[in-house]
């Protein structure tokens, strides 16, 4: 890390940070500096709540019904069980959408660390829910603060994804993506893992009232502000990303300043480092934008509506089948036998079994499926990494639909394996690269409303099979329906599959400059006579 005041050769703020005259951003191909790390943790550690908090409620929904449920066979009913599963995934959509607009319009810095706030005082609300005297139960109240979490986690995704997008080296933006959106590996995994430990300590008072499950739960949804309160600082006093305060905001000061924060540098010290040529400083124009109309303006265009849709459309399919399954893994393990019927054994013993399946899926599947990702998406490339993602589901999907009843009567183990397969190649595919792609293929101004729209059209997916999973798998009886539904799954990657290779771009290896808009060639008032309008065409 380099003082106040110190020299730096201009060869290292060539290497290191964005040319005057060439106007890249990205700080290299491959070099990566100790602040860009701190912004990717401080990015990937959000994720990591963010994934918990939402995946928590498959290991949470169980318990409840052994509180709240017990005059019903310890069964939440399947409209209200959908609900409490998919109401965060409303507030997810809406999160998106708003905070991606926000983060275009008002800018990085001003929004990045608000939603951060929202998940800390919602998750406490959560953990706390309780009842009305009449009317309103837990449930209800539980749901209200789920759909409020779901828009802090919401507004998470574009404005962490951006972020992590544009602090990023050209060589490594990719790989610092999926760091980041690995992270929801582990929210998972300790998900699992601390509902086994405190499914251990709680053993004698559940064993001796099951009620006392009560506490089990409440701690469990309550553990996940730890990684929120541990990152809202540095989300508040990182400053606006260089690229946008030139893209965007025009402000060479700011740039220049966010270029230091980059370097480790002062930003005094870091004026000296900006080559001996005059640099004229643009007219700030930040007060004359109209986010919406340009938004409407450059989509019109059917080259950019193409990639808007081929974003929002593969991230939709795949979230059918991603949250359908892992929203419901412990019904999945619960219908193929590894965890025991909650009408015939003790509520421990179903939890145990419960958090223990899922803790080995994430573990041998999830988790490794991440950074597979991780250390082959700059050498394969994000576009192939999920056509292998949507193919191999399709295959997976087909095999355990039509094996479905062999599998489970012959092999609960062989059963195990198939789904950590589907889990690796989720994050082996398409589940970590709808998240990357769409941060990097639009342009500055329009980076975080396109990942919003495109992780709200993912969450429309999450929505659908949320809310319709419960009610499908139970048709003709309970569970009775799982192979068709599975079956049902392997369409919808199948046609996931056409439209990655027919709609989207392939962004490695690319500086984010190949995917900016030129300003002149669509807002006609900006146009001057010395402006050389090109057809910026996306490379397929």
């Amino acid at each position: 890390m380099l003082n106040e005041g110190t020299s730096i050769p201009v060869e290292l703020l060539e290497e290191a940070v964005v040319e005057n005259r060439s106007g890249q951003h990205d700080q290299s191909t491959t070099k990566i500096t100790a602040r860009q790390i701190r912004t990717v943790l401080v990015s990937s550690t959000g994720f990591f709540m963010d994934a918990y908090d939402i995946f928590v409620i498959n290991l949470a929904v169980p318990m409840l019904c052994y509180v709240y449920y017990m005059n019903q066979n310890n069964t939440v009913p399947s409209d209200i069980q959908g609900i409490a599963k998919g109401i965060t995934n409303v507030g997810n959509l809406i999160g998106q959408l708003v905070f991606g607009f926000l983060g275009d319009s008002k800018g990085r810095k001003s929004i990045y660390g608000i939603e951060l706030l929202i998940i800390i005082v919602v998750t406490i609300g959560s953990a706390m829910a309780g009842s009305a005297a009449t009317g309103v139960g837990t449930l209800g109240f539980l749901g209200f603060w789920r759909f409020l979490l779901g828009i802090g986690i919401g507004g998470d995704y574009p404005m962490s994804a951006t972020v992590s997008s544009e602090w990023s080296s050209a060589g490594r933006r990719g790989q610092m993506l999926a760091i980041t959106f690995s992270m929801q590996g582990w929210g998972q995994f300790f998900g699992a893992l601390f509902a086994i430990i405190l499914v251990a300590i709680f053993k004698g008072p559940i064993e001796a009232n099951q009620i006392n499950i009560d506490y089990v739960w409440r701690i469990l949804l309550a553990l996940g502000i730890l990684p929120a309160v541990c990152t809202l600082y540095s989300r508040f006093h990182l400053p606006e990303s260089p690229r946008y305060a030139e893209r965007v905001l025009k402000d060479q000061e700011l740039t220049e300043i966010s270029k230091a924060y980059a370097l480790g540098v002062n930003p005094k010290s870091s004026a000296n480092l900006v080559l001996n040529e005059p640099v004229i400083q643009p007219t700030k124009r930040s007060d004359s934008r109209h986010h919406f109309r340009d938004f409407r303006t450059y989509f019109s265009k059917w080259r950019n509506l193409k990639v808007l849709i081929g974003t929002c459309s593969t991230w939709f399919l795949l979230d059918i089948a991603f949250y359908g399954l892992t929203l419901n893994q412990s019904i999945v393990i619960s219908a193929i036998g590894f965890a025991p019927d909650t009408s015939t054994t003790s509520p421990w013993e179903t939890l145990w079994k419960q958090a223990l399946g899922n803790l080995i899926i994430s573990l041998f599947g999830s988790i490794p499926g991440y950074y597979v990702t991780v250390f082959t998406v700059e050498r394969l490339g994000r576009k192939t990494i999920q056509i292998i993602g949507f193919a191999m589901e399709t295959i997976l999907f087909i095999i355990v639909a039509a094996a479905f009843y062999p599998l489970k009567d012959r092999s609960t183990g062989a059963f195990i394996f198939m789904f950590v397969l589907i889990q690796f190649f989720f994050q082996f595919g398409a589940n970590a690269t709808t998240f990357i792609i769409p941060a990097e293929v639009f342009p500055t101004r329009f980076r975080a409303t396109a990942h919003g729209m495109s992780a709200a059209c993912g969450k429309s997916g999450a929505i659908l099979a949320a809310f319709g999973f419960n009610v499908l798998v139970n048709l003709g009886g309970k569970n009775a329906f799982l192979p068709q539904t599975l079956g049902i799954f392997a369409a919808i990657q199948f046609v996931g599959l056409l439209a990655t290779i027919f709609l989207l771009p392939e962004s490695k290896g690319r500086d984010l400059d190949s995917f900016e808009d030129n300003e002149a060639e669509w807002r006609p008032e900006n146009r001057t006579d010395n402006d050389t309008i090109t057809e910026q065409e996306v490379q397929f």
